[in-house]
Parts: C-alpha cells; sequence; structure tokens
C-alpha cells in the first residue's frame, strides 16, 4: 500500500484545511487508516484514526470537536477536516494504514506510512 498525503498550508488561527491522503495498492477497505503529527524537536502524536469495516472513529483529546475523519472507500482516500485550528496545530501531518481493519491508536501498530504534509497554524 501507497499513501499520499495532501492539503497541508498556511493557515489563520481559527481557520480550516482538509488534509487527503489517498491510497493505491491493496483493498483498502481492509485497512483502519490514521492521522498522526510531528512537531519540531516533538514525537510523533496521534491525532485521530478511522476504521476500515464500519467506519469506527478515535480522536486524540486535543482535536476532539474540531477534526474530523473520514473516508471514501470507492476512491481510496482518508480525509481529515481540520476546523477552528489552533498554533499548537503546527506540525507535519502524516497517513498511515495499519495492516488490518480494527483501528488502533498505537503508530507501532501501523505499516505504510505517506510522506507527510505541513501544517502551519499563524496567530
Amino acid at each position: 500500500v501507497q499513501l499520499q498525503a495532501s492539503g497541508g498550508g498556511l493557515v489563520q488561527a481559527g481557520g480550516s484545511l482538509r488534509l487527503s491522503c489517498a491510497a493505491s495498492g491493496g483493498t483498502f477497505s481492509n485497512y483502519a487508516v490514521g492521522w498522526f503529527r510531528q512537531a519540531p524537536g516533538k514525537e510523533r502524536e496521534f491525532v485521530a484514526v478511522i476504521g476500515g469495516i464500519g467506519g469506527s472513529t478515535y480522536y486524540a483529546d486535543s482535536v476532539k470537536g474540531r477534526f474530523t475523519i473520514s473516508r471514501d472507500n470507492g476512491k481510496k482516500t482518508v480525509y481529515l477536516q481540520m476546523n477552528s485550528l489552533k498554533p499548537e496545530d503546527t506540525a507535519v501531518y502524516y497517513c498511515a494504514a495499519s495492516n488490518g481493519p480494527s483501528p488502533t491508536l498505537d503508530l507501532r501498530k501501523y505499516d505504510y506510512w505517506g510522506q507527510g504534509t505541513l501544517v502551519t497554524v499563524s496567530s
């Protein structure tokens, strides 16, 4: 499975962005897909995940109520709608697919990673 993340950019605090994660190869609906982010000098952290079957979703507390993850299995794409952005959301955002449909927050269980897209939120 190959993943390509896109949609990052520069936005003012309070603004919105939508990230996309396009997949190729594999049976897309068999994979849970997560979004993670890494800010400068910090470890990569979980943001959101959507299951491969049924589409169960989970969010980090820091983004709950502001971010929404969704998927279109026909287009092999997962989206992360980010609203009410804050400067602390600034990071490189990565999408990743786990080798199974069950959603997981553990980044060690993700086998396939996209290249990352930079989100910068100015104050």
